[in-house]
């Protein structure tokens, strides 16, 4: 239920928009700082991206041992995962759970949309107008919105024609019954179709999967956790934790010893076979030192997983058709199913190239391509976010010298540490573009940004300054340090919803920090421990040693 709040309603130290992970840990942490803090939410209930993405097979990638907050010990030893990746359910039943542990929910006004933020030089505050109509003004404003939480425009040829069932993924709102009987087309195979398809055919008269791009899929080989695994978990939560904020990824490394052909074929064969068997983001991707920085290392692995799709899926043009050719093992987020190669050996299951033959327009009951019609009676959208942009554009972000936040990254996103950006006094973003939360387990992302931001607000408000802004020039060398980190990576050279290429007109920049959740720690660590440099409190700011930071930190 929405509160409508008084007209004279104080001054608070943070704004925050969103209630899912990032905005959660942000209220808990205000609440240990004392400060005030309003935080509005589009949805009813907390939740976030764990809210909306309720599609049949909806998990987690990350480990659920992992994918979970790490700031309270009692909250670690309270709460027991039943399967190696949550469902989606049981990850919203756990955040519900965090809300209702730290009485959250009261710091947030739920069913309330944020339509814009304008920040008031003169009385140095953030003001949001809601989609009541009403204002709010705070000292700060966070923008918890999520990464992956705005659903990329529908750009379907003629899909306003079709009159069956129609759904996404991102906004799901039938229940798989619905889909029962029914010839029905999924367009899209990137996660959330990976997760979505064996189920939808095991209750469709006929499954038609319409994909671009074949993914590099790997079994997620999901499983119960036994009470004793648990109990060596919740043993070992510290030092697990302690590792994960220093790793590559956000989860334990297992750190390669070789590169691909520091061995045999015969033995690098073996490995790829026991890290297949191992699944995970340390699994056959993992495997090998250079896989992400030697195409032909990388290539190694990549036949390795086509030849494994050739092994399941018994028609050959099928199986060609799903084999991953258009991009290297990793440089596009890899997909973690049970039995999606599987499914395609099944009678009523079929694959159309969109690279073959495009979609050209839809009728009332069909899908016309450049090859054939294909009659269907529902479809389901499976075709991704704007990713990290798009949930901060919708805010209308804007200050009177800068403008919108859209105009000033017209040419592409420029931010200091994916937190900060200059030219938007007090202004934070948690997880945002250039962090790495695109290539992370994002909750220890968000914990170490949250963390990181109340640090420096402690910092200007112990030293008496209202207003934080970084540099243009510290925001400069920051850009530079991500784009020349992605550019020794394979990475750079794919166009996926990493680099904006997804959403039509978006300029391509790489979206994240990829050196590793790890040394982007040890970063903003040391920079806090010089002052700041590089961000000005009230117009000023400390010297700044020459030399780039992530040159000095190894």
């Amino acid at each position: 239920m929405t509160e409508t709040a008084p007209s004279t309603v104080p001054v608070v130290d943070l704004l925050c928009v969103g209630a899912g992970f990032s905005g959660l840990y942000a209220a808990y942490k205000a609440v240990e700082k004392g400060w005030t803090f309003a935080g509005f939410e589009a949805a009813p209930d907390v939740g976030g991206t764990w809210f909306w993405n309720t599609y049949p097979g909806a998990r987690c990638d990350v480990e659920s041992i992992y994918y979970s907050y790490s700031f309270s010990q009692e909250l670690l030893q309270e709460w027991t995962w039943s399967e190696r990746f949550a469902p989606q359910a049981e990850i919203l039943s756990y955040i519900q759970h965090v809300a209702d542990r730290f009485d959250l929910r009261r710091h947030f006004t739920f069913g309330t949309r944020v339509t814009s933020a304008t920040w008031l030089p003169e009385e140095r505050l953030w003001e949001v107008t809601l989609d009541s109509g009403e204002t709010r003004r705070g000292r700060h404003l966070l923008a918890a919105s999520g990464g992956l939480s705005t659903p990329k425009d529908f750009d379907v040829p003629g899909l306003e024609n079709f009159t069956g069932t129609t759904v996404s993924t991102s906004r799901w709102n039938i229940s798989l019954s619905d889909l029962a009987g029914k010839r029905v087309a999924v367009i899209g195979t990137g996660s959330s179709a990976v997760q979505c398809i064996p189920l939808i055919a095991e209750v469709a008269e006929h499954l038609t999967v319409f994909q671009r791009t074949p993914n590099y899929v790997f079994p997620a080989r999901n499983t119960p956790l036994s009470a004793e695994y648990v109990d060596e978990i919740k043993r070992n939560y510290a030092a697990i934790r302690e590792e994960c904020r220093h790793s590559l990824g956000g989860i334990p490394d297992r750190i390669p010893d070789a590169a691909a052909f520091d061995v045999s074929d015969e033995e690098r064969r073996e490995r790829y076979e026991r890290a297949y068997q191992r699944s995970g983001f340390n699994g056959v991707g993992g495997e090998f030192s250079d896989l992400l920085t030697d195409a032909r290392a990388n290539e190694t692995a990549a036949e390795f997983v086509r030849e494994k799709i050739r092994q399941i899926v018994h028609d050959p043009k099928t199986a060609a058709v799903l084999e991953p050719r258009f991009h290297p093992l990793g440089a596009k987020r890899s997909c973690f199913g049970t039995d999606y190669y599987e499914t395609f050996n099944r009678p009523d299951v079929s694959v159309v190239s969109l690279r073959d033959e495009p979609i050209e327009t839809m009728t009332s009951d069909s899908i016309v391509t450049r090859a054939g019609t294909h009659e269907v009676d529902a479809i389901v959208l499976a075709i991704g976010f704007d990713a990290f942009t798009g949930p901060l554009y919708a805010l209308n972000v804007s200050t009177p010298e800068t403008g919108r936040l859209q105009d000033a990254w017209s040419d592409g996103v420029r931010t200091y540490l994916g937190i900060m950006t200059a030219g938007f006094p007090n202004f934070f973003m948690i997880g945002g573009p250039q962090s790495p939360a695109l290539a992370s387990n994002v909750v220890v992302t968000i914990e170490q940004a949250v963390d990181w931001i109340a640090d420096l607000i402690g910092h200007a408000k112990a030293g008496g300054a209202e207003v934080i802004e970084p540099t243009a020039e510290a925001q400069d060398d920051w850009v530079k340090i991500t784009e020349d980190t992605v550019a020794q990576t394979l990475y750079a050279t794919t166009d996926s919803w990493y680099r904006g290429s997804n959403v039509t007109g978006k300029p391509t920049t790489f979206l994240g920090y990829v050196g590793g959740v790890g040394k982007y720690r040890r970063m903003c660590t040391e920079l806090a421990k010089r002052g700041y440099p590089g961000i000005e409190l009230d117009g000023e700011t400390v010297a700044r040693r020459v030399g780039r930071i992530d040159e000095e930190i190894a």
